[in-house]
């Protein structure tokens, strides 16, 4: 039986696009009602943007809600205020908001280090709230954004309705995929092999002869742009940005579910962002105090399983033929040929020049 969930576990892990996509297209009929697997979806992909900065470029942002929330914004003003009548434009002009905000925050945090430039992020976010929340006659203030329509899906000449929930979760299923392949692409890339290297040790790679703060801003542009993605999807599925789309503790909550699921791990994210909804969804039944509960839990996933769910279900995997490491990579086992992947290969020859 552990020998058939480890196999399991590295199926899932080797091919995670097609995992991903399967996953979530059967979630909706597992979960008590629908849109809670798409409330899932949405928040594992922010979550997975700032993992993309925090487990694999090893960089702590506490200000993750900026990017969420001007992707929400950016469309929702789109559509709500501007008249934008294409969905596809909408969309584009929150990724436009998110990247943007990306690239200026992060090239002014990127000049310190440790709880510094974590503090220094979540101030810009704070800058964003406030913004949004005197800007009434454009972002509604404290009422949050209303009246966002969900337009109809215009693809090759057809208009596909997106009001019914399953559509909108199969809409945003395909974004997400998107954004899994892509971003699978850059941790398999050379790219993806030096944000590990700076992660391990960035002053060694600095003298590798690479340039850290023009990878580690462009690491910081990828995770706004995912994120941007996840806030601009929440956005039409609920037809309302809330001001709190841009508030810090909305950034706590992508901490919280990267760490429940698993930092550095490519399905860690939705994993953690499972756990947390379903918890918050079960728990608000029966309990008021539930986020007592729910930061319980946390304490006690930070103590005693450091590495998270899927985390400890890779490190927990009986040594075999093909062992994986937290990115899901296969790694040699006892006596097997090595099944490194040329990044990985390229990553340890920066690590040991």
């Amino acid at each position: 039986m552990r020998r058939a969930w480890a196999s399991s576990v590295r199926l899932v892990a080797a091919h995670p696009v097609l995992s991903i996509v399967i996953f979530f297209a059967i979630l909706p009929f597992m979960v008590p009602y629908r849109s809670l697997a798409t409330q899932v979806l949405v928040y594992g992909l922010f979550a997975l943007g700032f993992n993309l900065l925090y487990g694999y470029t090893g960089i702590l942002s506490f200000g993750h809600a900026a990017y969420w929330g001007l992707g929400a914004y950016g469309t929702g003003i789109a559509l709500a205020k501007l008249g934008v009548k294409s969905l596809w434009l909408a969309m584009l002009i929150g990724l436009l908001c998110a990247v943007i905000a990306g690239a200026i925050v992060g090239s002014f945090c990127l000049r310190r280090r440790g709880i510094y430039f974590a503090m220094l992020t979540l101030a810009f976010a704070q800058v964003f709230y406030f913004a949004a929340f005197h800007l009434a006659d454009l972002t509604g203030g404290d009422d949050g954004l209303r009246g966002i329509p969900r337009l109809p899906l215009g693809l090759f000449g057809l208009e596909i309705s997106l009001s019914r929930p399953i559509a909108f979760h199969y809409f945003a299923l395909a974004w997400a995929a998107l954004a899994v392949a892509g971003l699978r692409r850059i941790l398999d890339s050379p790219f993806g092999a030096v944000l590990t290297a700076i992660r391990e040790n960035s002053d060694r790679a600095t003298a590798c002869g690479y340039d850290v703060a023009r990878i580690k801003l462009l690491s910081f542009v990828f995770s706004a742009l995912i994120a941007g993605l996840a806030g601009s999807l929440d956005a039409l599925r609920l037809t309302i940005v809330p001001v709190e789309a841009l508030y810090w503790a909305t950034s706590g909550q992508a901490v919280i579910m990267t760490l429940l699921g698993g930092g550095g791990t490519f399905f860690g994210p939705f994993v953690g962002a499972a756990t947390f909804l379903v918890l918050e969804d079960r728990l608000g039944l029966f309990l008021e105090s539930w986020p007592l509960v729910v930061g319980l839990i946390f304490m006690a996933f930070v103590l005693f399983l450091p590495r998270g769910i899927w985390g400890t279900f890779l490190a927990r995997l009986p040594r075999g033929s093909a062992d994986l490491d937290q990115q899901g990579r296969a790694v040699p086992g006892d006596g097997s040929a090595p099944l490194e992947s040329d990044a990985a290969s390229r990553w340890r020859s920066a690590r040991d020049c």
